[in-house]
């Protein structure tokens, strides 16, 4: 039961590559009564949510399968504005994109999203070279007052990303014309652009480092102001060869470090299986720091820069224990091993310090191991926070690409019983991240909540 939720990292599948494309240190404690807190169940929210200069954004589903882009008010979680969003060119196994907000000084910020084109079938264009063809609109919008600045003609995305103090967006994504282009926020000025498909996996004001999707991946360091190279990486230097993104990606940021994650990927036809793995490199040169090959990331978990949690696989294919690893060092702090997994029917539970691991089974006891020693815990009064859902169905999107899923939620159980705990407490740091003391998160029926409670900024398991 180690396989992913159907949202997990980033995946790529279709011609795109060209290719096939110390233990309790994350505690995250209750949201209590002196924190300030907000729910808004007027939304439906199915992305992950941006946020900046205090607004919150995320994409959000109406009732009739239409998409929109919502921007809450961070204080208080009160809507400020919607506007229709769509998808063009995204693939289902990425998630469905959330908004870029970005700040552009003076307590102000933009939020760019995808916007319906007046014409987005092109019943009416005569010009017969596809490259041209407009299929929806890369829309900036003041994120207090939704007053439109700039658009964009697009073809196909996968959707705008902030980078530093500006927007990044890889355009034409289907087309032989692929590349991505910085812009300037206030005004869509492009800045400089860059040959292919890139996505944005860290930045500071001066500087972003993209993962740029290849045959034979690379993550590079650029300038953001004139688009210049710093540094280079090939992903099989640090893994090895045989890299393939097909079977997905994750990457998160912690103090100077960028932490990799690239999933195993089957071949259909040879049958073999992809080098995969985690790695580490310095945000400052881009020297690898340390190395995890052949470990699969296990879901729910950390993310991989912040509680990383990885079960080792052999040449064989067979799978090993779990251990919960030091993202700063790559070294294992806490381990159970393979005799030690109890048979099937689980799902992985794990509790706000993720000092230990929960072996979770639904109306059932399940059990319960510490991580620090690999001793089994009493499972009586044991709790650990899981999927809500095991067997999520795929959004309902009116008129665009099926097998999308929202981001996953997570709820607490009780372990010795196997059922959910009904709590009002927030999920735990390593799951929601945090950002400028604030988390966020979606519950199960897409409801937005938000505490503010002072954690530190670090990444959650989407990002």
């Amino acid at each position: 039961m180690t396989r992913p939720h159907p949202r997990p990292v980033l995946t790529l599948t279709t011609t795109v590559l060209l290719a096939t494309g110390a233990l309790a240190g994350c505690s995250g404690g209750d949201a209590e009564a002196d924190h300030p807190t907000w729910d808004n169940a007027q939304v439906n929210a199915v992305s992950r949510a941006t946020m900046g200069a205090g607004v919150a954004a995320a994409t959000s589903m109406k009732p009739d399968g239409m998409l929109e882009t919502v921007v809450l008010d961070l204080a208080s979680g009160r809507k400020l504005w919607a506007q229709p969003t769509t998808m063009t060119g995204r693939l289902p196994g990425m998630g469905v994109q959330a908004p870029a907000t970005v700040e552009i000084g003076g307590g102000r910020a933009v939020v760019v999203a995808l916007t319906p084109s007046s014409d987005q079938n092109n019943k009416d264009n005569q010009d017969k070279d596809k490259q041209s063809k407009q299929r929806a609109t890369l829309t900036a919008r003041d994120a207090r007052t939704g007053r439109q600045l700039w658009t964009r003609p697009i073809h196909s995305t996968f959707g705008p990303q902030r980078c530093g103090p500006y927007v990044c967006l890889s355009e034409d994504t289907e087309l032989s014309s692929a590349r991505m282009v910085v812009l300037e926020p206030q005004t869509g000025k492009t800045l400089w652009r860059l040959p292919g498909i890139s996505e944005v996996e860290w930045s500071d004001r001066n500087r972003v480092v993209l993962l740029r999707l290849a045959s034979h991946p690379v993550v590079e360091a650029h300038d953001l102001k004139d688009g210049k190279a710093v540094w280079q990486l090939p992903i099989e230097q640090a893994l090895g060869p045989g890299v393939d993104l097909s079977g997905g990606w994750a990457f998160g940021a912690t103090g100077d470090k960028l932490v990799g994650y690239v999933a195993p990927y089957t071949n259909p036809q040879t049958k073999e299986t992809s080098t995969f793995g985690l790695f580490s490199v310095r945000l400052a040169n881009g020297v690898v720091d340390w190395m995890r090959p052949s470990v699969v990331r296990v879901y729910p978990s950390g993310n991989p820069a912040f509680a990383p949690v990885v079960r080792p696989v052999d040449e064989q294919g067979q799978y090993g224990g779990f251990a919960r690893l030091d993202a700063e060092t790559g070294r294992v702090l806490g381990q159970i091993t393979p005799g030690q997994v109890p048979g099937s029917g689980w799902w992985l539970a794990f509790p706000r310090g993720m000092d230990k691991l929960g072996f979770l089974k639904r109306d059932k006891a399940g059990s319960v191991f510490d991580l620090s020693s690999g001793e089994p815990t009493p499972v009586k009064g044991a709790s650990g926070w899981s999927f809500c859902v095991t067997d999520p169905k795929p959004l309902p999107l009116r008129g665009m690409t099926p097998g999308f899923y929202s981001i996953a939620a997570l709820c607490e159980f009780d372990l010795a019983t196997g059922k959910r705990i009904t709590s009002s407490s927030a999920p735990p740091t390593w799951f929601t991240g945090s950002q400028g003391g604030w988390r966020l998160w979606r519950d199960e029926k897409g409801a937005m909540h938000a505490v503010k409670d002072g954690t530190a900024t670090t990444p959650g398991m989407y990002g």
